[in-house]
Protein backbone atom coordinates (compact mmCIF):
# COMPACT_ATOMS: atom_id res chain seq x y z
CA UNK A 1 0.00 0.00 0.00
CA UNK A 2 1.18 3.27 -0.65
CA UNK A 3 0.66 6.91 0.85
CA UNK A 4 1.17 10.02 -0.36
CA UNK A 5 3.79 12.47 0.84
CA UNK A 6 3.46 15.38 1.75
CA UNK A 7 6.34 17.96 0.51
CA UNK A 8 9.01 17.95 2.79
CA UNK A 9 8.61 14.71 4.26
CA UNK A 10 11.52 12.53 4.76
CA UNK A 11 12.31 10.03 1.87
CA UNK A 12 13.83 7.66 4.30
CA UNK A 13 10.82 7.50 7.18
CA UNK A 14 9.84 4.65 8.61
CA UNK A 15 7.31 2.78 7.26
CA UNK A 16 4.92 1.81 10.15
CA UNK A 17 4.42 -1.69 9.04
CA UNK A 18 8.35 -1.60 9.36
CA UNK A 19 8.72 -0.80 13.03
CA UNK A 20 9.13 -3.37 15.70
CA UNK A 21 6.69 -4.45 17.83
CA UNK A 22 6.75 -2.43 20.86
CA UNK A 23 8.47 -4.11 23.73
CA UNK A 24 5.27 -3.99 26.29
CA UNK A 25 3.25 -5.49 23.38
CA UNK A 26 5.86 -8.24 23.29
CA UNK A 27 6.25 -8.97 26.87
CA UNK A 28 2.26 -9.17 26.84
CA UNK A 29 1.95 -11.75 24.35
CA UNK A 30 4.99 -13.58 25.84
CA UNK A 31 3.11 -13.68 29.00
CA UNK A 32 -0.28 -14.45 27.48
CA UNK A 33 1.38 -17.62 26.00
CA UNK A 34 3.00 -18.71 29.07
CA UNK A 35 0.10 -18.49 31.10
CA UNK A 36 -1.78 -20.73 28.37
CA UNK A 37 0.13 -23.10 28.60
CA UNK A 38 0.63 -23.65 32.40
CA UNK A 39 -3.19 -23.03 32.36
CA UNK A 40 -3.01 -26.32 29.88
CA UNK A 41 -0.62 -28.10 32.20
CA UNK A 42 -2.83 -27.99 35.44
CA UNK A 43 -5.70 -29.61 33.33
CA UNK A 44 -2.59 -32.14 32.63
CA UNK A 45 -2.50 -32.55 36.07
CA UNK A 46 -6.35 -33.11 37.32
CA UNK A 47 -7.37 -35.15 34.35
CA UNK A 48 -4.23 -37.55 35.20
CA UNK A 49 -5.75 -37.28 38.34
CA UNK A 50 -9.33 -37.75 37.85
CA UNK A 51 -9.03 -40.58 34.88
CA UNK A 52 -6.58 -42.65 37.38
CA UNK A 53 -8.21 -46.25 37.69
CA UNK A 54 -10.97 -44.98 35.16
CA UNK A 55 -9.61 -45.34 31.78
CA UNK A 56 -6.24 -47.18 30.47
CA UNK A 57 -3.25 -46.50 32.70
CA UNK A 58 -1.19 -45.30 29.82
CA UNK A 59 -3.58 -41.97 29.59
CA UNK A 60 -2.98 -40.87 33.13
CA UNK A 61 0.45 -41.48 32.77
CA UNK A 62 0.98 -39.66 29.56
CA UNK A 63 -1.23 -36.24 31.16
CA UNK A 64 1.25 -36.39 33.78
CA UNK A 65 4.40 -36.44 32.02
CA UNK A 66 2.75 -33.96 29.59
CA UNK A 67 2.48 -31.68 32.70
CA UNK A 68 6.43 -32.70 34.30
CA UNK A 69 7.19 -31.40 30.67
CA UNK A 70 5.45 -28.20 29.50
CA UNK A 71 7.20 -26.02 32.63
CA UNK A 72 10.40 -26.66 30.42
CA UNK A 73 8.52 -25.83 27.00
CA UNK A 74 6.72 -22.71 28.17
CA UNK A 75 9.73 -21.68 29.40
CA UNK A 76 11.89 -21.93 26.14
CA UNK A 77 9.03 -20.54 24.46
CA UNK A 78 8.07 -17.54 26.35
CA UNK A 79 12.01 -16.87 26.48
CA UNK A 80 11.67 -16.55 22.70
CA UNK A 81 10.72 -13.03 22.13
CA UNK A 82 12.57 -10.37 20.07
CA UNK A 83 14.49 -11.82 17.82
CA UNK A 84 17.49 -9.78 16.41
CA UNK A 85 17.34 -8.78 12.76
CA UNK A 86 19.15 -10.81 10.42
CA UNK A 87 21.78 -8.40 9.25
CA UNK A 88 22.82 -7.02 13.00
CA UNK A 89 25.66 -9.22 14.33
CA UNK A 90 25.66 -10.28 17.90
CA UNK A 91 29.21 -9.89 18.54
CA UNK A 92 31.84 -7.35 17.86
CA UNK A 93 34.63 -8.35 15.40
CA UNK A 94 37.90 -6.74 16.80
CA UNK A 95 38.81 -6.39 12.94
CA UNK A 96 36.40 -3.70 12.20
CA UNK A 97 36.92 -1.87 15.09
CA UNK A 98 40.03 0.03 13.14
CA UNK A 99 42.68 1.23 15.18
CA UNK A 100 42.87 3.01 18.84
CA UNK A 101 44.99 6.01 19.86
CA UNK A 102 48.42 5.44 19.77
CA UNK A 103 49.79 5.21 23.86
CA UNK A 104 53.32 5.97 25.07
CA UNK A 105 54.74 4.78 27.98
CA UNK A 106 53.46 1.70 30.03
CA UNK A 107 49.64 0.98 31.01
CA UNK A 108 48.16 4.09 31.27
CA UNK A 109 49.21 6.03 28.01
CA UNK A 110 50.41 8.78 29.80
CA UNK A 111 53.15 10.90 28.34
Amino acid sequence: MRTRRRSGQDAASTLITSAPEPLADDLGRRQRRYLAQMSFRVVCFILGGVLWGRVPTVVPVLLLIAAAVLPYVAVVLANAGRERPAGEPSTVDPRRLGAGRPTHGHLGGRE
